[in-house]
């Protein structure tokens, strides 16, 4: 091959590779460098160099002391046909190895600045691990976590994807995207809304759950601009076009405001506020609804409530109006009860619903219910234990209390039987709920030993016993 025929090739296979001719030239450089030294003859130093325009090689050689020092310079330029089979084949080892690094410094570089910007791909694989986008020259992964949940594209499809990291691999660089990431939305608007793109309009927060509902706070530098009306388009085409590139999620747009109780409000929205009240240290809010807007402020599940929380940063406490008037506390809670921190998130993967505490534990919603059924079952015998003690001691009482009723009415008789021909009612209670007694005598003998029958009732649900004497003769 004559010098012009290999300066074409190394120009041919620089546009093939996307790579500059400089940068192939260092890669030759160094592949025949590594040729050479595997000649039986070789010196142990070698630096090889190449004129760009004449495309001639010349190979400077040198020896090493015992210091490491490069010593006894010379030209050692070889012929073609003196560097051999092996060292062809170690030059095009060399070759193919040092073009691969440099295209993959190269994408490294291309997507390491790219970072927080939009990609479209096209689907190649899905499965419950990940999805492969090609991106052209590189393959972009997109884990499980990164997936909007239920959203199953098919192969072939093309989709957009935020960029979320660019990682070093020894295979190259591997480029993570998302669909999940609240950035996604707002780099959707910045395409849709020139205004946004053009600075006028801003997003100044952003709050997400994917697959179902997005807030934003949209703030205008222009008067004149009104930043609502900006995002939402004519007709709502603009807003439109990002709800279908998000598989139908909601989309909501409120306005941005400076006033915390103002902006909390706006993001309530579709809820109607009456009332707003900041804490001291403007971490919560405590907010006022009508009573007929309770469930539209909180939303299904308490979504509404959730997202407006994070689009604003503080905590939101909804009471109706009702609660208010009846005193119920912010956010309904007891004072004097200790309550855990964090929230129920359902899983991606089985749907069953997960707390998800403050501290980072996970436990499920079933393993909940088990243990909160194991500590029911621990606290039971206490419970029987405290049961049976209270039973005795209400047998003691009621013993008690009949013993005390009998003397009584031993005594009666007694008194009615030195009395002649009297008439005496005597009614006798044992038990609290229990009704009354009643004892009627009828007429006694001429002489004065009448007999008295007297009822007593023990059961505290029974019904009133009666007993009528009759004449004894």
């Amino acid at each position: 091959m004559s010098n012009l025929d290999m300066s074409e090739a190394i120009g041919m296979l620089a546009q093939e590779k996307g790579l500059s001719e400089d940068a192939l030239l260092h890669v030759l450089v160094e592949a025949l460098a590594s040729a050479y030294k595997r000649r039986p003859d070789a010196a142990e130093e070698v630096v090889v160099e190449v004129n760009p325009e004449t495309m001639e090689f010349s190979f400077i050689a040198y020896d090493l002391d015992d210091d490491g020092n490069w010593i006894n310079e010379r030209d050692d330029t070889p012929k073609k046909e003196e560097l051999g089979r092996i060292a062809a084949q170690t030059f095009r080892q060399v070759m193919s190895q040092r073009i691969r690094e440099v295209e993959s410094e190269r994408k490294f570089e291309e997507y390491a600045n790219r970072e927080g910007d939009i990609v479209t791909g096209i689907i190649q694989r899905t499965d419950a691990r990940y999805t492969l986008l090609d991106l052209g020259r590189v393959e972009a992964l997109m884990p499980q976590a990164e997936q909007v949940p239920f959203e199953r594209p098919a192969q072939g499809e093309r989709q957009k994807a935020y960029i979320v990291e660019v990682r070093r691999t020894p295979k190259g660089p591997q480029i993570v995207v998302s669909r999940t990431h609240p950035g996604l939305i707002k780099r959707l608007f910045e395409l849709e809304v020139p205004e946004i793109a053009d600075g006028i309009v801003e997003i100044k927060a952003c709050a997400r759950e994917p697959g179902h509902r997005t807030k934003i706070a949209v703030w205008s530098n222009d008067h004149n601009v009104d930043p609502v009306g900006a995002c939402v388009g004519a007709r709502g085409g603009r807003v439109r076009m990002v709800v279908n590139e998000m598989r139908g999620e909601k989309i909501d747009i409120v306005p941005f405001s400076e006033d915390l109780a103002d902006f909390v409000a706006k993001a309530l929205s579709p809820a109607k506020v009456t009332q707003v009240i900041i804490s001291e240290d403007g971490t919560q809010a405590d907010v006022i609804v009508p009573d007929h807007q309770l469930s539209l402020a909180i939303g299904r599940e308490g979504q509404n409530a959730r997202l407006s929380a994070r689009l604003t940063g503080v905590r939101v406490d909804i009471r109706s109006e009702t609660q208010l008037a009846e005193g119920l506390p912010a956010g309904g809670r007891d004072a004097e009860v200790e309550y855990a921190d964090g929230e129920w998130v359902a899983n991606a993967e089985s749907g069953e619903m997960e707390w998800h505490a403050a501290d980072g534990s996970v436990i499920s919603e079933s393993d909940w219910k088990a243990q909160a059924a194991e500590a029911g079952d621990d606290a039971a015998p206490d419970a029987t234990d405290e049961d049976a003690a209270d039973e005795g001691s209400a047998s003691d009482e009621g013993s008690a209390s009949g013993e005390d009723s009998t003397a009584d009415a031993a005594a009666g008789e007694g008194s009615a039987s030195d009395e002649s021909g009297d008439d005496a009612d005597q009614t006798v209670s044992a038990g609290g709920g229990s009704e009354a007694s009643s004892i009627d005598k009828g007429s006694a003998s001429d002489e004065s030993g009448d007999d008295a029958d007297q009822a007593v009732g023990a059961d505290g649900d029974s019904e009133a016993s009666s007993i009528e004497n009759g004449d004894d003769d």
